[in-house]
């Protein structure tokens, strides 16, 4: 039934910039004060790149357009951000059961700060935000848990100074703060303890469930689900007590029952400032959030897909299924954003242009779709994006994951225009030269590298994810562990086959002269990536994320089985250097045939051996080299993003008369602004 389209694609991956850490200097009973939350400078003058922490970079989003949009959708998008991050905590709870406990315990002595060792709290500082960025101890795309540099002593001492300064630890009944912080020990400083959040392959014949840390089962292995039917496979925790399984339902008056009530009360007030369409899409989401109930989430499904009109929108729900190694329990996101109507113009062509491409796929004629029906696509800017969304962010998405929904109602793909804009503004262009085999290479990479990116986002979602018929009734799950993998990569091949196609040029999309050099730009980015992503796995020799996955699939398949692409080796450096782009689009072409038929059939056997070949396992030796390059250049692995800040304008009865947006320009007043709503809701 749920099949994964979010796009974290090149261009996030690719994403790299240099700065260093700020650190914590100066004791305080509260951290340094940070930036006043500034409105928009010119966009020459901004600021994006805030600051790195370890290996992440934290980024500001901007979103120019919120300011000229009309009072009620102002008051509309602020309705719905606040149901946004009333939600926030709910993955943080499906990704760790112990990530908000240990939110706690680290956001109390961050703000009650004074007298702690400096070198103690700079320490902790670091961790906190290595924690906000990832929503907990995990790293977010490697799934492995990262710790505590300092000594558990000094952590104590720390603690307790901050309990002398007024904060407050949620101790268990009876339990005193220093037995709370043995206790919690070893999820602070052992690393292994709970090592992977995630893991689809685990080494020894490990269950997949068993060895994974998210909070999806409580004491279930893979054993235990033959011959149980689960009603609520989306928006359940499956658990076994005595022997027994059991969902625990995500909905009123189930699991998250404080959380979910909070959102509806947000959505229930945003309704009276939407269009109808989407006042029915809320209504609809409401729904389901109270009974939990399936034939609810397809009517809000639907309802969602058929309001296409409206200027201001949001994703909001139980989604996206990466989390769970078996591809089955959606995590809590949201998101909320307007149209971007200057972009929009090229992504609704390729639309409107769907069932074109669909005709002409490279793959068997069984395996394509007689009509495209309803593909919605826009350019979109974003307000805020919470849970699995953020501040990790993807550049694109495609809803609904429902199969049946999208073949009989259709779809809606947006491709997020300020992220990917961000993302191009703090890149530096050491990145750029450092994997590049000719400076004429770095050059195209400078020129074209966000046009690119972008537009191979837009194919990606549009006509990649909407593509396709299927002889199987849920190919994904059939195919997992690897068929959220597989279906990235589908849509990433249908994006790379189609960019060298004359039809953008006819479509107004690209100018005909340019499209050699923009597909060679691509093309070489795409290359390049397979390589420069190792960096983020700096332990063992496996990839668990479903992108990364997808990526070095398509690329070391292409090595393996075209002359698209050559190893090369200069000053003791590796690079992968694309070096003939019609063997690379041909390559692609057949790979895609290939793949397609896997997803429509189901062939899981086919599509292990593809990864298992290709795209999960990787020379750590080749990985060395490369983090090794990377940090000669201080460049990140990943950013995170602080969005912006919306705030009510009201009257004496209440009402908002107008709605203000500013940016904070520090992840940690977010962060903690995010916090104190969650304990308002307790």
């Amino acid at each position: 039934m749920v099949y994964t389209r979010r796009m974290r694609i090149r261009l996030a991956l690719a994403a790299s910039l240099a700065t260093a850490l700020a650190g914590c200097s100066s004791p305080a009973e509260t951290p340094a004060p940070a930036p006043a939350p500034a409105a928009a400078a010119p966009a020459a003058a901004r600021t994006y790149l805030l600051e790195r922490v370890d290996d992440a970079a934290v980024v500001q989003l901007y979103a120019d357009g919120f300011k000229d949009l009309p009072l009620n959708d102002k008051r509309l998008v602020y309705h719905l951000t606040q149901a946004a991050i009333a939600g926030r905590d709910i993955y943080w709870d499906q990704r760790y059961a112990h990530g908000l406990a240990m939110r706690g315990v680290v956001e109390q002595i961050v703000t009650h700060s004074a007298g702690i060792d400096p070198s103690t709290l700079a320490e902790i500082t670091r961790y906190t935000k290595l924690l906000w960025l990832n929503s907990g101890p995990h790293n977010n795309l490697t799934a492995r848990k990262f710790v505590l540099a300092c000594t558990p002593e000094a952590f104590a001492a720390a603690a307790a100074q901050a309990a002398k300064n007024g904060a407050t630890f949620a101790t268990n009944a009876g339990e005193s703060l220093d037995q709370m912080l043995t206790r919690m020990r070893p999820l602070f400083f052992d690393a292994s303890v709970d090592p992977m959040v995630t893991q689809k392959t685990p080494e020894g014949g490990r269950d997949i469930l068993q060895a994974s840390a998210n909070n999806l089962y409580r004491g279930v292995s893979m054993a235990d689900l033959k011959g149980f039917t689960e009603r609520y496979g989306l928006n359940s925790r499956l658990v076994k007590e005595n022997g027994r399984l059991a969902e625990e339902v995500y909905k009123v008056g189930g699991r998250y029952d404080v959380q979910i009530r909070a959102i509806i009360g947000h959505l229930e007030a945003a309704q009276a400032f939407a269009t109808p369409t989407m006042k029915e899409a809320l209504a609809k989401l409401v729904q389901w959030y109270r009974t939990g109930e399936d034939a609810d989430r397809k009517a809000y499904d639907i309802a969602w897909v058929n309001d296409k009109a409206s200027p201001v929108d949001t994703i909001n729900g139980f989604i996206e299924v990466y989390l769970d190694a078996r591809g089955v329990k959606g995590s809590w996101e949201a998101l909320v954003y307007y149209v971007n109507r200057q972009k929009t113009v090229d992504i609704e062509k390729l639309a409107t242009n769907a069932q074109w491409f669909e005709d002409r796929m490279p793959w068997a004629p069984e395996f394509r779709k007689a009509g495209v029906k309803g593909i919605t696509a826009t350019a979109i800017d974003v307000v805020v994006e919470t849970g699995e969304s953020g501040p990790i962010t993807p550049v694109g998405i495609n809803l609904p994951n429902d199969q049946k929904v999208r073949e009989e109602h259709g779809s809606k793909s947006v491709s997020l225009s300020n992220v990917t804009e961000a993302y191009d503004k703090s890149t530096v262009p050491e990145f750029r030269k450092e994997f590049a085999w000719t400076p004429e290479e770095a050059a195209r990479a400078d020129k074209w590298s966000a046009f690119a990116g972008e537009l191979l986002t837009n194919m990606h979602e549009v006509i990649g994810h909407a593509s396709g018929k299927n002889a199987v009734a849920d190919p994904i799950k059939a195919l997992n562990p690897h068929g959220s993998a597989l279906e990235e990569g589908r849509a990433d091949l249908v994006g790379l086959y189609f960019l060298a196609d004359p039809k953008l040029a006819e479509l107004g999309i690209l100018k005909a002269e340019d499209q050699a050099e923009i597909v060679q730009a691509e093309y070489e980015a795409y290359t390049k990536n397979a390589l420069v992503q190792l960096r983020r796995v700096r332990q063992g020799t496996q990839i668990e994320e479903d992108h990364m996955r997808n990526r070095q699939m398509v690329v070391r398949w292409l090595m393996a089985n075209t002359k698209a692409i050559e190893t090369r080796q200069r000053d003791g450096k590796t690079f992968y250097v694309m070096v003939d782009a019609k063997a690379f689009r041909e390559g692609v072409g057949r790979l895609l045939g290939e793949v397609q038929r896997i997803k429509s059939t189901g062939d899981a056997a086919a599509a292990r051996a593809l990864f298992e070949a290709h795209g999960v396992h990787f020379d750590p030796k080749l990985r060395d080299e490369v983090v090794a390059r990377v940090e000669r250049l201080k460049l990140p692995s990943y950013s995170g993003f602080v969005m912006p800040a919306l705030t009510a304008v009201t009257d004496a009865s209440g009402a908002i008369t107008d709605v203000t947006i500013s940016y904070p320009m520090d992840l940690a007043t977010q962060m903690l602004a995010f916090s104190k709503v969650a304990a308002g809701l307790k």
